[in-house]
C-alpha cells in the first residue's frame, strides 16, 4: 500500500481528481513542513482499500488522515491534525483541536461537502474555459 512508509509521520488521504481538493492540497504541500507529510492521492491510488480500516469510497468521499500513532481521523479533525503538522498552521490547529471549535469546524467542513458536486462543477468548468482559450 502507497500510504505504509517507515516515517512514523501524517498521512493525508485525498481526493486529487477533484479540481477544489487537488488545488487545496497543493497549497498545503507548498507549506514548510509538508515533506514530513505522506500524500495519498486516492484518485489515483487503484486500492480497495489505501489504508486498513478506509475503504477508496471513503477516502473519496471525505477528507481523511492517518495520525503517527495509526489513529484514522476524517473531516475537521483531520484538517486540524494536518494544521498541527505544518509548523505556520501549527497555532490554527491547536485551536481547531479545542471541542467547541472542533465542533464548529465540523459543521463546516459538513455544509462544504454538501456544496462539493456543485464548486467542483463550477470549477471543472472554469479550468476547461482556460485551457480552451
Amino acid at each position: 500500500m502507497p500510504c505504509m512508509t517507515d516515517r512514523e509521520n501524517l498521512t493525508v488521504f485525498y481526493d486529487g481528481a477533484c479540481p477544489l481538493c487537488a488545488r487545496e492540497i497543493g497549497f498545503y504541500r507548498r507549506r514548510r513542513g509538508a515533506d514530513a507529510v505522506n500524500w495519498v492521492d486516492v484518485s489515483r491510488d487503484g486500492e480497495d482499500e489505501p489504508a486498513p480500516g478506509l475503504s477508496r469510497r471513503q477516502a473519496l468521499a471525505r477528507f481523511h488522515v492517518r495520525e503517527a500513532d495509526g489513529r484514522m481521523l476524517s473531516g475537521g479533525r483531520a484538517f486540524a491534525a494536518l494544521w498541527l503538522s505544518l509548523p505556520g498552521f501549527r497555532p490554527l490547529g491547536r485551536l481547531f483541536r479545542l471541542a467547541p471549535l472542533a465542533a464548529l469546524l465540523e459543521r463546516a467542513y459538513s455544509g462544504f461537502l454538501k456544496l462539493r458536486p456543485r464548486l467542483q462543477a463550477l470549477a471543472a468548468r472554469r479550468e476547461a474555459r482556460l485551457q480552451h482559450d
